[in-house]
Order: C-alpha cells, then sequence, then structure tokens
C-alpha cells in the first residue's frame, strides 16, 4: 500500500476576474528594460529636484513623468506580448515604491510647508506594510492581487506628485497640490484596509 502524498499548497487568487499569468522564460526583455530604466530614472530624479538650478521643477517633472509612463508600458507589453517572467514581477513594484517613495521625500526637503512629513511617512508606509502583507500571504500560497483601490491610489500619486513639482515654481499650483496630497494620503489608508481585509480572510481566519 503505497504512502499518502502530502498536499501540495495551490496559489489563490483574491481576484476571479485576474487569471494566472502564464509566466515566460525569458528573462531581458523590453518590459523589464523598461522597469530597470524606472529604477535607474530614482537617483537622477532625486538629484534634479534637490538640486538647485533655473527649471529644476520642470527637468523634474520630466524625469517623473518619463518613469511613471514605463510603469503603465512595462506591464501593458509583458501582458501583451507574453512575457510575463519572475523577474519583472519581483523588481515592477520595487521599482514603483522607489520611484514614488524618492518623489515624496524629495518633495518634503523641497516644500516641508506644503508637504508635510508625516503625510508622506503615512503614504511611504502603507507601501511598506502591503508589501508586507502580499509577502506573507505569498508563502502561504496565497496571491493577493491589485485592486481598484490601489490602482487608483497609483494615479492619484502621479498627479499630487506633478502638481506638488510645479507648485514649487508656480505658487498657485500649491494649494491644488497640498489637496492632491490628501486625496493620496486617503486613498492609501482605504487600500491599505482593503488589503489587510483581504490578508485577514485569506490567512488569519481559519478555513472550516
Amino acid at each position: 500500500m503505497s504512502s499518502p502524498q502530502p498536499e501540495t499548497v495551490r496559489p489563490v487568487l483574491l481576484d476571479p476576474a485576474e487569471p494566472p499569468a502564464i509566466e515566460s522564460a525569458e528573462i531581458w526583455n523590453l518590459p523589464n528594460a523598461l522597469t530597470l530604466l524606472r529604477i535607474f530614472l530614482v537617483p537622477f530624479l532625486v538629484v534634479v529636484l534637490l538640486t538647485k538650478f533655473t527649471g529644476r521643477e520642470y527637468a523634474g517633472l520630466a524625469i517623473f513623468l518619463i518613469a511613471a509612463i514605463t510603469d503603465f508600458f512595462d506591464g501593458w507589453l509583458a501582458r501583451r506580448r507574453n512575457q510575463i517572467t519572475r523577474l519583472g514581477a519581483l523588481l515592477d513594484p520595487i521599482a514603483d515604491k522607489l520611484l514614488m517613495s524618492a518623489a515624496f521625500i524629495s518633495l518634503v526637503e523641497m516644500d516641508p510647508v506644503h508637504v508635510p512629513a508625516w503625510m508622506v511617512v503615512i503614504i511611504v508606509g502603507r507601501e511598506f506594510a502591503v508589501s508586507g502583507l502580499r509577502s506573507i500571504a505569498s508563502q502561504q500560497g496565497v496571491t493577493i492581487s491589485a485592486s481598484s483601490l490601489g490602482k487608483g491610489k497609483m494615479i492619484s500619486q502621479v498627479v499630487a506628485i506633478s502638481i506638488l513639482i510645479l507648485g514649487h515654481e508656480l505658487g498657485e499650483f500649491r494649494l491644488i497640490g497640498r489637496l492632491a496630497l490628501w486625496a493620496v494620503m486617503l486613498f492609501a489608508l482605504v487600500s491599505a484596509i482593503d488589503y489587510f481585509a483581504k490578508f485577514a480572510r485569506a490567512v488569519l481566519i481559519p478555513k472550516k
């Protein structure tokens, strides 16, 4: 009589509308190159924003928008061309967090009055907290997919950072930028609660 085989843990996708992606064996491709470009642009963005010279806001905004655009195209191209890789899945969220964190922290240094450090701490802290939850869930064989709230937060971050960078040069944008920063923080808090609820249902609550 053969001994029973150990039960394997299969990944559970919490969003049934998003089917599991098929990973490509190819590592060096265009989507991954765009992700790496986004990472390489981060130090240039920080240097430009924190170095005082004429037109630094416009140069910094151009670098930031180019990096943000790569965030859309790397995922779109990977899905369209079936070039989703393990390396890309690992680097993409890291690149996003590096870009947004670097931009917000640089803005605190540039304009601490209109970009309070405590708000940035909440926004950046949310990123690390959600990454931790997703990592723990992954170890349990559960994949917590990105929600519409998370995607809305990403869009609000790009808009807020762009307005705040311009607001440092054009004073009339500062109030709009401050309101946009509040919107980002609210998106961050609500989406964090949503991720924690998904994590609790999938990992913390025992299955019957």
